[in-house]
């Protein structure tokens, strides 16, 4: 088995649990799996943890030279505190599609620039693609089950992001193990 872990900085552990937390609030809320439960109820967590924590730990990994990182967790913290800040303004439906929609070219680029940090990093900011497109769509078309589904991808990504920090921090693989192209074939390396 390939134990390609890496273990990260602190910094960029904390930014990947407050992006999968944040996203897990929000996702499990856009769901409406847990009665009672709603997306309003995800603003705290947004704002603090997805806000602000996650852009100070985009800073910090400027600092480090991890540009990637760092774009990743200061864009996306601007995106939450964005959209928490805005959770009470109660925008027209288009409007909030189209701020998803923006929002889901950021990730995009966060996707294709992932390319080099593997699948599971590469998968969380796919997902979370995914799920803003998701809500976009839903916004413009006034579709709750576009919505739901948006919701579960966003939950997922939230559970990737987790993941990939907490393999980090324990050191788990997240290596997905790769098999011989051939008889005969070794890896090199």
């Amino acid at each position: 088995m390939d134990n390609d872990v890496s273990a990260g900085s602190t910094t960029s552990n904390l930014g990947h649990l407050a992006l999968g937390l944040t996203l897990l609030a929000f996702g499990i809320g856009a769901t409406g799996v847990i009665d009672g439960v709603t997306t309003a109820n995800a603003v705290p967590i947004a704002t603090f943890v997805g806000g602000i924590a996650l852009f100070i730990a985009g800073l910090f990994e400027f600092r480090a030279g991890n540009s990637f990182s760092g774009t990743a967790f200061g864009g996306l913290g601007a995106f939450w505190f964005t959209w928490a800040a805005a959770s009470d303004t109660h925008p027209s439906a288009h409007a909030a599609g189209l701020f998803l929609l923006l929002w889901a070219l950021l990730t995009l680029s966060l996707t294709l620039g992932a390319a080099g940090s593997g699948l599971l990093s590469q998968g969380t900011y796919g997902l979370f693609f995914a799920s803003l497109v998701l809500l976009a769509v839903a916004a413009f078309a006034d579709n709750n089950s576009l919505a739901k589904a948006g919701g579960w991808v966003a939950a997922v990504a939230g559970l990737a992001a987790w993941y990939g920090a907490t393999a980090a921090l324990a050191k788990w693989p997240t290596a997905i193990p790769g098999r011989a192209a051939g008889r005969g074939v070794t890896a090199t390396g």
